[in-house]
């Protein structure tokens, strides 16, 4: 599945990519949800700091481009759960090297190896 968020306005593939994570909290979106699905208020939780509003923008886009599946479950009380799909774990992966290289020579190792 190809993407195209501004046709004919990239300049190479690394600004393509970053225009669909650009921003402090796609990249912890994709990191909380790589373990498992999530409701908006686990994803809340796990990602302090950040607000209802970005969240919510955040997923609605990474959804659009195809990164993240919204599930709606036709319950009451109303569930939605947001996963990756198979677009946004290929992403996920290729994520993973720039994950190793921050916690190795920024952070010293020392922060969790989700990625």
């Amino acid at each position: 599945m190809a993407m195209t968020r501004r046709p004919g306005a990239y300049v190479c593939g690394i600004d393509a990519a970053m225009d669909v994570i650009g921003g402090r909290w796609k990249g912890l979106i994709l990191w909380a949800l790589a373990e498992r699905a999530c409701r908006f208020g686990e994803l809340r939780r796990e990602l302090a700091g950040v607000t209802e509003k970005v969240l919510a923008s955040h997923l609605r886009e990474l959804a659009a481009d195809g990164i993240v599946h919204r599930e709606a479950f036709d319950e009451v009380p109303p569930r939605v759960e947001y996963s990756l799909t198979p677009l946004g774990r290929s992403l996920n992966e290729a994520l993973a090297p720039l994950g190793r290289w921050g916690r190795t020579n920024l952070l010293g190792d020392a922060a969790p190896a989700r990625h």
